[in-house]
């Protein structure tokens, strides 16, 4: 079954929802099957999104696809230091 890939909007937007039929005496379990997602995808888009508005989220998404392009770079430039550093010492 293939997984559906939910924007930072959409799953605010689905927290938002949970939490009005959650006030409205609505179980966690019940308000997840409603939106269409399991008990536990409610749990951790609470912990990753929890308190968080769309801009923040958007910057948040943002921040993290910065950090996972430079870690990357780093890595890459370590791996050249690392056949230079071979080179030049003549182990190759």
């Amino acid at each position: 079954m293939a997984r559906k890939r939910y924007t930072p909007e959409q799953i605010i937007q689905h927290l938002r929802t949970v939490e009005l039929e959650q006030g409205r005496g609505m179980k966690l379990e019940d308000a997840a099957r409603k939106i269409g997602v399991h008990l536990q995808t409610i749990i951790r888009w609470r912990k990753e999104y929890g308190g968080l508005r769309v801009p923040q989220a958007k910057k948040l998404k943002e921040l993290e696809k910065e950090n996972a392009r430079l870690k990357r770079l780093v890595a890459d430039m370590a791996l050249d230091n690392a056949v230079l550093k071979d080179v030049a010492e003549g182990n190759f």
